[in-house]
């Protein structure tokens, strides 16, 4: 497996509200986190770290060998940290209402995890098509379901940014998950509405099919959303998938028939 990511604060914004990094538990297993942070002048940007480095630090000291357990803890964790967020911005008054979105991934066994809440999403790239995993909570969105506007309304929208649902700016959170069996050379990308609003799917998949490092990959795309204009910070994490996966994958499954 190979992670790639990168931060960029945009051409438009004098601070970055993005966030992101990943973790390895006690079986090594990485969980990757994007956050895009909102609120006041320094409100989003503690919100998003905060986010981050508790669901991470908290990640060190787990251990998971089936989906639910996952599944349960992701829930449980992202609730406690929305908790800790609105209570900090009761707390003090330059964070008043502050809040992010979320998006974070692992795997275990031969299943990839999601959840996500906000805007900021995931995509699989797999056999050179680009596939978005997530779905949006916004205004826009929920515009796009009803009918009340097209998908091609939607990229132009006035409301755009605004969300539904983010991390500490309410008491309680929901959070959605997304599951699926994870193949080699897949790419997982995770990215802050700083990429999509900037560049067409089409342009990301382009990138994404070339053949070079996946460094290389981060920094062409946020180098492509600034040319487009840069109007918000811009952060993107890749995830490859590799043989090595695909090996461990095929142990589990042997030893869970054995077992059986």
């Amino acid at each position: 497996m190979q992670i790639a990511y990168r931060s960029d604060i945009g051409k438009k914004r004098s601070v970055n509200q993005d966030y992101v990094s990943w973790f390895k538990n006690k079986d090594d297993q990485p969980l990757m986190i994007v956050c895009d942070g909102m609120g006041g002048h320094k409100a989003g940007d503690v919100a998003s770290e905060m986010a981050v480095s508790h669901l991470g630090q908290a990640w060190k000291q787990t251990s998971f060998q089936d989906i639910d357990r996952l599944s349960s803890w992701l829930l449980d964790s992202i609730q406690k940290i929305n908790s800790l967020i609105f209570q900090k911005s009761l707390d003090f008054i330059d964070l008043d209402g502050m809040g992010t979105t979320l998006v974070a991934t692992t795997f275990v066994k031969e299943e990839v995890l999601i959840a996500n809440v906000g805007d900021s999403r995931a995509y699989l790239f797999r056999d050179d098509q680009l596939k978005q995993l997530t779905e949006d909570h916004s205004l826009v969105n929920e515009f796009v379901k009803s009918g009340e506007i097209t998908l091609e309304d939607a990229q132009h929208h006035p409301q755009k940014n605004i969300v539904t649902r983010s991390v500490g700016s309410r008491k309680m959170v929901q959070v959605d998950l997304v599951a699926f069996p994870v193949r080699p050379k897949d790419v997982l990308m995770l990215c802050t509405d700083g990429l999509t609003n900037m560049i067409p799917e089409e342009e990301i998949k382009q990138i994404l099919k070339e053949s070079l490092p996946l460094e290389k990959k981060t920094d062409q795309l946020i180098e492509l959303s600034n040319h487009e204009g840069g109007l918000d910070n811009i952060t993107v994490l890749l995830t490859e998938f590799g043989e090595e996966e695909e090996g461990e994958l095929a142990r589990d499954r042997k030893e869970n028939r054995t077992a059986l």
